[in-house]
């Protein structure tokens, strides 16, 4: 009996002490964005006072545009990937799903198995075949590593939802006229939309904020991202942390928004096929 009444005080202390290990990195970033470089370096942790907008505007208007150049390559190569990736994904796992044949299960098992493996594993020789394609150091290049890498945990998520969507709506589709490609495109599809979002959030936030990969793959002459762009404003022997904070701010700001706009269908998406296997 003790031990019950003593569990509703634990849980709000964990809770709160579990929410400012989260926070305390937030805060820092939010704190020195708006304060002066001298003040970043003496009191990092002190509130900014009085606030000042010289890190933004230092980082907006630097003379080799580190920031604008890195913002149009995330945002094309982040455009392009979930788009290719949800469509893919979705097609992929209508599919497999309705599929009763050992070849779809058994492709299904090596695509979960494929969620299991780093990407820094595959990195070498993905860079060798890149190469041997003449797409190493391209857009393109990055954009097929984050399809070919990504498919299965697009796959996972549709699949799930798919589960809970009645058969019989394709079936009274194919009644009607309707072929299987007209009938995944108005029927089932439209119906994906809470998974879609969940699948644009978690893709287009990894993909976003994906350092390694466009760092090794597009390399000095491909051009920079945003994460890319933050350590490349570090020098060996000069660092502006304010321009840095500045930096990290801006490169946070286009993937919360999208979330923002996505996020009443994030939650749905995620539990859409937990009911029905």
């Amino acid at each position: 009996m003790q031990q019950r009444e003593r569990a509703p005080w634990i849980r709000p202390v964990v809770a709160l002490a579990v929410t400012a290990v989260f926070f305390l990195p937030l805060y820092l970033v939010l704190a020195n964005v708006f304060k002066h470089g001298a003040d970043i370096t003496d009191s990092p942790a002190s509130p900014p006072w009085p606030p000042t907008l010289d890190n933004l505007s230092a980082a907006l208007s630097r003379p080799d545009r580190l920031f604008w150049n890195g913002l149009i390559n995330s945002v094309t190569i982040t455009f392009l990937s979930i788009m290719v990736l949800t469509v893919l994904s979705a097609m992929l796992g209508h599919y497999l799903c309705r599929s009763r044949s050992r070849t779809a299960r058994i492709t299904m098992l090596v695509l979960l198995a494929g969620l299991m493996i780093p990407p820094q594993v595959i990195l070498v020789p993905v860079t060798d075949m890149l190469q041997l394609t003449g797409m190493m150091a391209t857009l393109q290049g990055i954009v097929a590593f984050n399809v070919g890498y990504y498919v299965p945990f697009g796959v996972f998520v549709f699949s799930g939802f798919i589960r809970t969507i009645p058969m019989e709506l394709e079936e009274s589709a194919a009644i009607d006229g309707a072929g299987r490609w007209r009938t995944f495109w108005q029927v089932v599809f439209p119906l994906l939309r809470p998974a879609t979002a969940s699948v644009l959030i978690f893709l287009g936030v990894w993909i976003w904020n994906d350092f390694l990969n466009p760092l090794i793959i597009l390399g000095p002459a491909g051009g920079t991202t945003v994460t890319v762009g933050v350590y490349r404003a570090i020098g060996e022997h000069q660092q502006d942390y304010g321009q840095v904070f500045g930096l990290m701010f801006l490169a946070a700001l286009p993937v919360l928004l999208f979330y923002i706009v996505l996020q009443k269908h994030f939650v749905k998406g995620l539990t859409g096929g937990a009911v029905k296997g």
